[in-house]
């Protein structure tokens, strides 16, 4: 049986609405970025590198239970290396 404090995060997370996942584009320019070929992260994250593919490309998105870790390896990859500055 869950606690009321672990229903109460559910709660919570439920309002604030699902973490925005970056654009395709962005997506694939953090990972070349990180030096990290679409088979890895397949790999790492137990998928196929079309499934990767697909994302990166738009066709798809991230779905349960992949989209969390997904999302939290991008976020980690974009502090690590922001977008170049736009030049004027």
């Amino acid at each position: 049986m869950p606690t009321e404090d672990e229903l109460f995060a559910a709660v919570d997370s439920l309002l604030s609405g699902e973490p925005e996942m970056p654009p395709p584009a962005e997506r694939a320019r953090l990972r070349e970025a990180a030096g990290v070929t679409q088979a890895r992260l397949a790999q790492v994250l137990q998928t196929t590198t079309q499934t990767v593919k697909n994302w990166e490309s738009g066709r798809s998105e991230p779905r349960p239970p992949r989209r969390q870790p997904y999302l939290r390896l991008l976020d980690a990859w974009a502090a690590q290396h922001p977008p170049e500055p736009e030049k004027s």
